[in-house]
């Protein structure tokens, strides 16, 4: 008997993924920004990941350069397409 779901954005690294994915969907503003809140919201309620599965995979994503993260934390842009990124 299980107890405790399997949370599909436990690794880092597919959270990572999908973020990149959600931001690449979304239409930049100025410069290439993309507002947090854009892949925060359906992150956290349409693919009920949690707080902490959106912390992971967005510095994930920064580590990788796949995504870069404003200092203040209010946007990202999406850095370009690298060769690790398309591979799994």
């Amino acid at each position: 008997m299980k107890l405790v779901t399997e949370r599909p954005f436990a690794d880092p690294e597919v959270a990572a993924r999908q973020l990149v994915q959600l931001a690449s969907s979304i239409e930049p503003v100025q410069d290439g920004r993309i507002h947090i809140e854009k892949i925060n919201y359906p992150f956290l309620y349409t693919l009920k990941g949690s707080g902490a599965e959106f912390d992971a995979g967005i510095r994930r994503a920064v580590e990788k350069d796949w995504l870069e993260l404003h200092e203040s934390g209010t946007y990202v842009r999406l850095l370009p397409p690298r060769e690790d990124l398309l591979t799994r």
